[in-house]
């Protein structure tokens, strides 16, 4: 299986001016002059492969050349020198309904925009009701758009475009709009691409995202390539530049010393109420066991976890400093959080383990949800979502209301 698309050495410049008139006056005595203007580059020597029915992310702070280069990659934008080949039919979530028209109806949209995309009318035609159905806009889809709420005008805009039959899909934060159903549905079709063999790039800020989806990851920085690696190294390095953009990592940080090298994370367990017994219920205690190995005496150590729900958010984290704890690690030894009563609903909760410095410097080592925490419910809690919140019925009905038989 070849690529599906290979990013060579690609560098992009703009050409920015630096005229700051603010008059109409000052305009007119500067025409016949030339602007000033500086060179910026948004992207240098970037390069990578993608291969056939793979998916990549794209990940990196606000400005660092994510969005330019996907659009580089859909050919909306041409590289100043380098090259970028693709193989397969194209789908490009980069502007969602950039192609409507505000005076026509959703209906009369989705034709149009259908049509810039590729799909014919009888294409349009067999798709029609599964597109206005995902949109949701079933008693709106004979209105003008204009007069459709941000949010109707983005799930319109997407439920068109992934109705498309692309071989390579490019998508630019589209999974940070909407409502959060909205927004599971997206990653659910995107999941769907997946399954089928559609190669995938997307631009992302979220780390939960990528780790997620990925196959593989671009930490990009400033315009420059940080690492192309699997997503667990990706957001590792990712975490580590914000911290240094913060000013965060110490003088003395070796940013090629390997993970492990001070401080190893050499095993986690989780220990539940009943030996034997692989989950927690709801309400009960839990402790996490996390054995290290520090080859050198280091003080004011930072031990964290993390756990997070099945898309990739954080539920709830702690460290040993938020809890009042200065480690000194030194040799072997083991630290262990004891989450006196769990408060979360059933569910499989990854794990994140993670020991650094407490002021400043690289991440010593970190274990990115490769043990996880099981919760069971109790028999009769019919609560949904991930925290378990005590709740009792107040109100006047209620003194009519009969027990009911919930099994």
């Amino acid at each position: 299986m070849g690529n599906a698309i290979e990013v060579d050495a690609v560098s992009k410049k703009f050409r920015l001016s630096n005229d700051r008139t603010n008059s109409l006056k000052e305009r007119a005595i500067r025409i016949g002059r030339r602007s000033p203007r500086t060179d910026f580059w948004a992207l240098r020597d970037i390069a990578f492969d993608v291969p056939q029915g793979s998916t990549i992310g794209l990940l990196g702070h606000n400005g660092s050349g994510k969005s330019t280069l996907l659009k580089l990659i859909g050919g909306i934008l041409r590289p100043t020198s380098g090259e970028i080949r693709r193989t397969g039919r194209l789908a490009s979530l980069l502007e969602l309904g950039a192609g409507f028209h505000p005076d026509l109806t959703g209906r009369e949209n989705i034709y149009l925009n259908a049509s810039i995309l590729g799909l014919s009318k009888r294409d349009v035609d067999l798709r029609f009701d599964d597109i206005v159905a995902f949109a949701e806009l079933e008693k709106f889809i004979d209105q003008q758009v204009k007069h459709y709420s941000s949010g109707m005008y983005v799930r319109l805009g997407f439920s068109v475009a992934t109705n498309v039959d692309p071989e390579i899909l490019l998508i630019d934060e589209v999974l940070a709009v909407g409502d959060e159903n909205f927004q599971r549905k997206c990653l659910d079709r995107i999941k769907q691409f997946q399954r089928s063999g559609v190669t995938i790039a997307f631009v992302t800020h979220s780390p939960d995202l990528v780790r997620q989806i990925c196959d593989m990851a671009v930490v990009l920085d400033e315009g420059r390539q940080v690492i192309h690696t699997e997503p667990k190294l990706a957001v590792r390095a990712f975490r580590e530049h914000l911290l240094e953009r913060a000013g965060l990592i110490a003088d003395q940080a070796d940013p090629d010393r390997p993970h492990g090298e001070v401080v190893r994370i050499t095993g986690v367990t989780i220990e539940y109420p009943e030996a034997g017994r692989p989950y927690v219920r709801n309400g009960e205690p839990v402790t996490i066991r996390v054995a290290y190995d520090a080859k050198e005496r280091v003080e004011d150590a930072v031990l964290a976890f993390a756990l997070h729900a099945n898309d990739g958010h954080v539920v709830f984290g702690q460290n040993s400093w938020g809890l009042g704890k200065r480690l000194v690690l030194d040799g072997s030894g083991e630290v262990a959080f004891k989450m006196e009563a769990v408060r979360l609903l059933e569910g499989t909760y990854p794990l994140t383990i993670n020991v650094h410095p407490r002021l400043g410097g690289e991440m010593w080592d970190s274990r990115e949800q490769e043990e996880h925490l099981d919760v069971l419910n109790e028999e009769g809690n019919f609560a949904w979502g991930v925290a378990d919140v005590p709740v009792t019925l107040v109100s006047d009905a209620a003194r009519e209301a009969h027990e009911v038989d919930r099994r």
